[in-house]
């Protein structure tokens, strides 16, 4: 691919038996941003969060391909293959929700279903309630969408609020990577297996203190109060919740502690009363892991029932 002004650049890559998609890029932004495009039917949008890429999402692909749907997996700019800014400013929501609404409306997709997790939550439902003509269906899994108040994991002194520290959290997830690596082991049922499997793809990706900004400047993002930078975009985002009409999905770990079922898929069901579910599967935090293939068949078989195909 090309740089503006045409100087040629080798986009990353990566190669990995459960991970055989072809890298493609696009510009958002000023920013280079990889996804992976698979399949033909009604695009199925897969959304990670933080510290996470879209290998999260490789038990996925295939289940849905095979299914007749199109799968988008892209990696939010600065995580994965993806370009990573430097600089905490460009690491605004509004900024990360302008970055994928981009992405989307170069590949002009249309009718899609948007699924969203952790802060491809916040993201993703960006996108869907101010591009409502080019989505058909939302899945929400272990995330949120309101200003106030954050999860009780989110108000302990630690881990949490220590990251927002302004020294401690660049140093044990900058340097030390933390939350790629303990902050994810912590985060899944099967711990021997991810750790066999997966860990070290995670830590891999970011290799650097420079590459992992975002996974201490995202969490910075979440209100604890009335003054946080994001609250404003929260409370819209409440709002037009609360009027949406979208076919929706609710799947949730059930020993999920950072996002507990009991509390927020409860109030996404109040806030969307029409939703299905919720499902609850097999998983901490991030529910990919323990659950990803029998996910993946709940997405088939809620988007079979809406478009009123046969099961």
């Amino acid at each position: 691919m090309n740089e503006p002004g045409g100087r040629k650049c080798r986009p990353p890559r990566f190669e990995h038996a459960e991970w055989p998609y072809e890298p493609n890029f696009r510009r958002v932004n000023g920013w280079r941003m990889h996804y992976i495009d698979e399949g033909a039917g009604a695009p199925v949008v897969l959304l990670h969060g933080n510290p996470a890429w879209g290998f999260l999402y490789r038990k996925f692909v295939k289940p849905l391909t095979a299914a007749g749907r199109r799968v988008i997996v892209p990696d939010m700019i600065g995580f994965g293959l993806s370009e990573k800014p430097v600089r905490e400013q460009a690491h605004t929501l509004d900024g990360h929700i302008a970055n994928l609404t981009s992405l989307l409306r170069q590949l002009d997709v249309r009718d899609a279903t948007m699924v969203c997790h952790d802060w491809g939550g916040p993201t993703g439902l960006g996108f869907a309630l101010s591009n409502t003509d080019r989505v058909r269906a939302l899945v929400i899994m272990s995330t949120w969408a309101w200003p106030l108040p954050p999860a009780e994991f989110h108000e302990r002194i630690f881990p949490w609020r220590i990251m927002h520290a302004p020294v401690v959290g660049p140093y044990l997830l900058g340097r030390h990577n933390a939350l790629a690596g303990r902050g994810m082991y912590l985060s899944v049922v099967d711990r021997k297996k991810f750790a066999a499997m997966a860990q070290g793809i995670y830590e891999g990706i970011l290799p650097d203190p420079g590459s992992r900004l975002l996974t201490w400047t995202w969490p910075r993002w979440i209100p604890l109060d009335e003054s946080a930078r994001g609250f404003a975009r929260f409370e819209w985002l409440e709002r037009e919740l609360k009027k949406s009409e979208l076919p929706t999905l609710l799947v949730w770990g059930k020993e999920d502690e950072v996002f507990d079922h009991k509390t927020f898929a409860t109030r996404f069901k109040e806030l969307l009363p029409h939703a299905e579910g919720p499902e609850l599967v097999t998983g901490r935090h991030f529910l990919q892991e323990d659950s990803g293939a029998e996910i993946a068949q709940k997405i088939n078989r809620f988007l079979d029932r809406i478009e009123g195909r046969q099961s």
